[in-house]
């Protein structure tokens, strides 16, 4: 009985979400209507620079191993600067990131929430701000699937009040995968190709077609993964995907830059720095050009990842690190008409949003957007979409190279018979320079 009005109680919250997104034209910049979505989403206009990450790294992917003493750490600002009651709990979901028909304590020992206790109030910044951090599991709270999960922070004790959400991972390595890198058979200059086998001896897929969902993800980014990839061949205990397009992805080009971690000098890519009336400081980046007909250049980048760090000051980076107003620029003859252009990148939480959005110029002929940063070294790049489909176009101003340096990750889930949820049996992360 509990299970069947878990069941009926999942479909109505989808059926709400779907309801929700529907009323929507165009995705803002966060969501104020308190209908939890299970993605990485701000539902407040105060939460600024949220970050989530298996902890001993900042640039790790959210994904822990279920046989170890990892943990995840999520962080983020209240720029109202005062202090809030902040609570947690989670969501487990499945491969496709629709909630799973698990109960809470299906997946959950211990208690099923944690408050938020450690924070701290930003020092010698002009834009004032909270910093509240967290780090889960803990030994009052276990999570006891492996599989997508779904943390979301809300409010003075009402879960109806959200903050924020956040994808994460738990895995358990059940299954081997083995890859090779190659160029596309076609395209063969612009875009990387991944073969991979997946090795099961002694674990039993019965039926991998059906019960088997395996995702293929470029930079961590979930708007742009790959999801439908089925296995070209079978036997012998090993899964074979290859000769498959869906496996391959536009090899783009290194990540664009530019470095906020200093107001009193000049870097690169800054060509000017103030401050206005409201005692707000300002960074002018200098215009962008088009790569696409430019020749592949190698450097070092993060990613799409950023790095938050104030180098005028030396004490806690989390709260002595500012808030800026960048301005970015992108000269273009005329307007788009086959879609928009989005600044994209972890800056923008890798989401094609109103903030993200890029507005064109008549007078200045080109695109141009504004976002309010924490101090530091970001990564970006541009992207056109036409917002009626799943992800973004890079190659338009980026262009693409096959030789680009991207970091890449499988992950491979299965529900077993009798089963009612994906467990995540391997997590693969590779990088295409490195064998």
């Amino acid at each position: 009985m509990l299970r069947k009005l878990s069941l009926i109680f999942s479909i109505f919250f989808l059926f709400s979400l779907s309801v929700s997104s529907q009323t929507k034209t165009e995705e803002e910049d966060y969501v104020s209507d308190n209908v939890l979505k299970y993605d990485d989403v701000n539902y407040k206009p105060y939460i600024k620079t949220v970050q989530i990450h298996e902890s001993t790294w900042e640039y790790a992917i959210p994904a822990i191993d279920f046989n170890s003493n990892q943990s995840i750490e999520l962080s983020f600002d209240d720029i109202e600067g005062d202090q809030k009651q902040y609570s947690l709990t989670f969501q487990h979901c499945n491969a496709d990131w629709t909630p799973s028909d698990l109960m809470i304590s299906e997946y959950m020992s211990g208690f099923f929430d944690l408050n938020i206790i450690n924070f701290s109030f930003s020092m010698n910044t002009l834009q004032k701000y909270t910093h509240y951090s967290i780090m889960f599991p803990q030994q009052n709270l276990k999570l006891t699937k492996t599989g997508n999960y779904i943390v979301y922070v809300y409010k003075d004790g009402d879960k109806k009040d959200l903050v924020l959400s956040r994808r994460f991972m738990v895995f358990e390595n059940k299954v081997t995968v083995a890859h090779t890198f190659r160029q596309s058979n076609e395209d063969q200059f612009q875009k990387q190709h991944i073969d991979f086998s997946i090795y099961h001896s002694g674990y039993d897929i019965t039926n991998p077609y059906a019960d088997l969902k395996v995702v293929l993800m470029q930079n961590n980014r979930w708007e742009n993964a790959v999801t439908n990839i089925k296995p070209t061949f079978l036997g012998g205990g090993q899964l074979t995907y290859s000769l498959d397009d869906a496996s391959t992805f536009n090899g783009g080009n290194e990540f664009r830059y530019f470095d906020i971690r200093s107001m009193r000098f000049y870097t690169e890519k800054v060509k000017e720095i103030y401050r206005d009336e409201t005692l707000k400081n300002h960074v002018v980046l200098y215009p962008d050009e088009l790569r696409t007909t430019k020749p592949y250049l190698f450097y070092s980048d993060f990613n799409g990842n950023f790095l938050i760090k104030n180098r005028d000051a030396i004490g806690n980076q989390d709260t002595e690190a500012d808030y800026v107003y960048v301005d970015f620029f992108l000269p273009y003859k005329t307007p788009e008409s086959a879609g928009n252009f989005y600044v994209l990148g972890k800056l923008t939480d890798w989401r094609m949003n109103k903030k993200s959005k890029m507005t064109y110029n008549y007078k200045r002929l080109g695109y141009e957007a504004q976002l309010y940063l924490k101090q530091g070294f970001y990564n970006y790049m541009y992207v056109l979409s036409n917002d009626a489909k799943k992800g973004g176009d890079e190659t338009l101003i980026e262009g693409s190279h096959w030789d680009t340096e991207n970091d890449y990750s499988i992950y491979v889930y299965h529900r077993k018979i009798g089963t009612y949820y994906d467990q995540l049996i391997c997590y693969k992360k590779f990088n295409s320079l490195k064998k």
